[in-house]
């Protein structure tokens, strides 16, 4: 080590060991106001949008339970889907949702198969249908990722096989970061089950170091927001 560096490790050293004092005109430490839930809420959910959006998936905004029905039949209707595979909702009644895409003539595929023949044969008709549509379990406001756990009601199939996708989340189930979703969802659940973790639409750069979308999963990811109806 050169003198120079010697003289720079004990300035640094000294100034480490030194007590700091508070400037003069620092403010005193009053009352910390904490955040109003429904302004937490709209902040995660901001950010997840942003993120999501730069990642090449699309947030198509923030709906009350009754109004999810009606949005994902428009957004079937724009990206002219005939056939649609739907999943269990976590907190949403998807029931309802398939309802509403068989009245609007897009034909629904559900899971419900349980001998291996039946979920084969679920699966390839999963592959190919036009629409995936599940809720999260999760989302990671940080990086715009959703946490989708796979299960017999709701498989990973769903948000593998399918060209588009739209995953919808609870507005309470907004996490800020990757560590409070795995605290949310437990971390029991990462080792006992499939949970995928999806930030935006499928893409590689394996051909020819050129980004490509649609190749190992959907092309066209959409999300929105679940606003919990006030009791």
């Amino acid at each position: 080590m050169s003198a120079f560096h010697k003289i720079i490790a004990t300035v640094k050293s000294a100034l480490e060991r030194a007590p700091r004092a508070a400037p003069a005109h620092a403010p005193i430490p009053g009352v910390i106001v904490p955040i109003a839930h429904d302004a937490r809420r709209a902040e995660l959910i901001s950010q997840f949008a942003r993120e999501l959006e730069a990642v090449g998936g699309a947030f198509l905004g923030v709906y009350s339970p009754d109004e999810i029905r009606a949005r994902t039949v428009a957004l079937a209707r724009a990206i002219g889907a005939r056939t649609a595979a739907i999943g269990a909702g976590v907190t949403l009644d998807t029931a309802a949702v398939a309802r509403a895409l068989e009245q609007a003539g897009v034909a629904v595929i559900q899971p419900g198969a349980s001998g291996d023949a039946e979920r084969a044969s679920y699966r390839e008709r999963v592959a190919g249908c036009d629409f995936g549509i599940v809720e999260a379990d999760a989302a990671i406001a940080s990086t715009g990722t959703l946490a989708v756990v796979g299960s017999a009601a709701s498989p990973n199939s769903l948000t593998l096989l399918p060209p588009a996708n739209l995953i919808m989340v609870s507005a309470d189930r907004m996490r800020p970061d990757l560590a409070a979703a795995v605290a949310a969802i437990g971390a029991e659940t990462f080792t006992s089950k499939r949970v995928a973790l999806i930030t935006g639409p499928s893409r590689t750069a394996d051909i020819e170091k050129m980004i490509v979308l649609g190749v190992h999963g959907p092309k066209q990811l959409y999300a929105l927001a679940i606003w919990p109806n006030e009791v």
